[in-house]
C-alpha cells in the first residue's frame, strides 16, 4: 500500500476524507506539504480529543455549584497568614535546593505580541520602564539574582536551568533574541528551547477545518501542551540529566512573577506536594478568573462561567471569598475551494491547560500570594482606563519597588515617583537597606 493509500484509509476511518478533497488540484509541492501536515497530526488522537472536548462542553452546561468544595485547609497556605519565621524557613529550603541545582524554571513563551500591537514574541516586549528591559530580560536577571543568593547562603550554586517553551512562530525570533543579548548573562548550556505542538481546528460536527486547499487549520495546543512537548521533544531526558527535581512553571506575561520563588518551593516541599499552585484572591466575586477547588473529590480549576453568581459570592466566616483563587470564527475552505471568513463562530479551537493535570494529583498544595506583589498580567494594548496593559504593568512595578525601598528605610519626598530596582540588585526587596536607609529620595529630572 502506498503512503497516499494509507493516508486515504486513515482519513476514511475517522470520517476526515474531506482533507484531501482537492488533491487533484494540487501541484507536487502542495501535495507533499499536505501529506506532511497530515502525518504530523495523530488523527486518532486529535479526533478523540475533539469528542472529549465536546462532551466536556456539554457537561459544563450544567453549573458545578453542588459538586464544588473548597480546597482542604491543610493544603492551603498564604503569605499574609504565615509567621515571618516560617516564611524564612521556606525561603532557606528553596534556596538550598537551588544551590544544589535541583530547581529549574519552565517558561511558557509561545505567545506573540499581536494584542500589544507588535509582531514579535511577547517576551521581547518593553513596557517602557526607565531601564527599557524586556520581559525576557527581567526574568533572566531574576534567575541570576537567585543564583547569587543561593551562592551567598550556601557557598556555591550549581545553576538554575531555564526551559523555554515557544510556539512555531516564536521559536526562531526567541532564540535569536537570547543570542543577541548574550543570554542575559546566564549559562547558554543551561537554557533549553523547545517547541509546543499544534492542534487542528474542528467544525461543530467534528470535521477538521482546512485553512486552504493544501493546509490544515492549526493553532498552538495551549499551555497544557507543555506535558506532551516535554516528553516528545526529549526535554524530560535533559531535565533528568541536569539533576532537576522541581520545576517552577509560569507564563511570560506576568511582569511581577517571582521566578523560581524559593518560598513557594520550600512550602511545596514541606507539604510533600506532587504539584503546587500559586493563587491570588479575587478582587471581587464576579472577576472572570478560574478558581481552584475540589469537584467530585478531584482537584480542578473551575472557570467563572461554570458557576452561578450565588457560588461566586459565597464567603468564609472570616469574610474572604470561598472560591477566590472556545468557540471561534475560523476561516475555512468552501466547496468550490475558495477561502471564507465567517461572521459567526463556526468551529472549535482546542486548547489544553496546564492545570488540567490537577485532577490526577493526589497531593496538591495551594499558596496564596499578594496580588500587588506577584501578579500583573500583560494582555492588552494601552487604552484609556484599560486593564492588563503596558501602563498598568509599569505602574505595578513602580508601586512594588517603592514599597521595597520604604520597607528598607528610604523616604520619598514626592508621591508617585517612578522607582525601578534592577532584578540583579534585589530579588524581592532584600539587600537594599545599606543603599536607602534614612535617605531622602527625589525624582530625577
Amino acid at each position: 500500500m502506498s503512503d497516499f493509500d494509507s493516508v486515504i484509509t486513515l482519513l476514511k476511518k475517522y470520517d476526515q476524507e474531506h482533507v484531501i478533497k482537492f488533491w487533484n488540484k494540487l501541484d507536487e509541492k502542495q501535495k507533499a506539504f499536505l501529506l506532511e501536515d497530515i502525518h504530523e497530526l495523530n488523527i486518532p488522537e486529535v479526533v478523540e480529543m475533539f469528542k472529549t472536548t465536546l462532551e466536556n462542553m456539554n457537561t459544563n452546561q450544567q453549573k458545578l455549584d453542588n459538586r464544588m468544595n473548597p480546597i482542604p485547609a491543610e493544603l492551603y497556605g498564604a503569605v499574609n497568614r504565615s509567621p515571618k519565621e516560617l516564611l524564612i524557613k521556606y525561603k532557606q529550603m528553596g534556596l538550598e535546593q537551588i544551590s544544589q541545582g535541583k530547581v529549574g524554571v519552565l517558561l511558557m513563551a509561545g505567545g506573540q505580541g499581536t494584542r500589544l500591537g507588535v509582531n514579535y514574541p511577547k517576551g521581547m516586549y518593553d513596557v517602557d520602564l526607565p531601564s527599557h528591559k524586556s520581559l525576557f530580560r527581567i526574568q533572566g536577571e531574576r534567575i541570576r539574582c537567585l543564583i547569587r543568593l543561593a551562592n551567598k547562603n550556601f557557598g556555591s550554586c550549581k545553576g538554575l536551568p531555564w526551559f523555554i517553551m515557544t510556539s512555531e512562530h516564536t521559536m526562531e525570533p526567541t532564540r535569536k533574541y537570547f543570542k543577541e543579548n548574550n543570554y542575559f548573562g546566564l549559562d547558554e548550556k543551561k537554557i533549553i528551547f523547545f517547541e509546543q505542538y499544534m492542534l487542528p481546528a474542528f467544525t461543530f460536527d467534528g470535521k477538521i477545518i482546512m485553512e486552504s486547499i493544501s493546509k490544515i487549520s492549526k493553532s498552538p495546543d495551549g499551555n497544557g501542551g507543555i506535558y506532551k512537548a516535554l516528553r516528545d521533544r526529549n526535554v524530560l531526558d535533559e531535565i533528568k540529566r541536569l539533576g532537576v527535581q522541581y520545576l517552577h512553571a509560569h507564563s511570560v506575561d506576568n511582569i511581577l512573577v517571582k521566578v523560581a520563588d524559593p518560598i513557594f518551593i520550600g512550602y511545596c516541599i514541606t507539604k510533600n506536594a506532587e504539584c503546587g499552585a500559586k493563587v491570588v484572591e479575587k478582587a471581587y466575586p464576579s472577576e472572570p478568573l478560574g478558581v481552584i477547588c475540589e469537584v467530585d473529590g478531584k482537584f480542578q480549576v473551575v472557570e467563572y462561567s461554570e458557576i452561578t453568581e450565588n457560588t461566586a459570592e459565597k464567603r468564609n466566616p472570616d469574610g474572604r471569598l470561598t472560591f477566590s483563587a472556545a468557540k471561534k470564527k475560523i476561516p475555512y475552505v468552501k466547496d468550490d475551494g475558495t477561502v471564507c471568513k465567517p461572521d459567526e463562530p463556526n468551529g472549535i479551537k482546542m486548547e489544553k491547560f496546564i492545570f488540567d493535570v490537577f485532577e490526577f494529583c493526589n497531593r496538591l498544595a495551594v499558596w496564596e500570594v499578594e496580588r500587588e506583589e506577584e501578579f500583573s498580567a500583560l494582555k492588552n494594548a494601552d487604552v484609556p482606563n484599560g486593564k492588563d496593559n503596558p501602563r498598568t504593568a509599569r505602574l505595578d512595578v513602580f508601586s512594588l519597588h517603592r514599597k521595597f525601598v520604604e520597607k528598607s528605610g528610604g523616604k520619598f519626598k514626592t508621591e508617585n515617583i517612578e522607582c525601578e530596582i534592577s532584578p540583579l540588585l534585589s530579588y524581592s526587596g532584600e539587600d537594599l537597606k545599606h543603599l536607602v536607609d534614612g535617605l531622602p529620595l527625589y525624582p530625577i529630572d
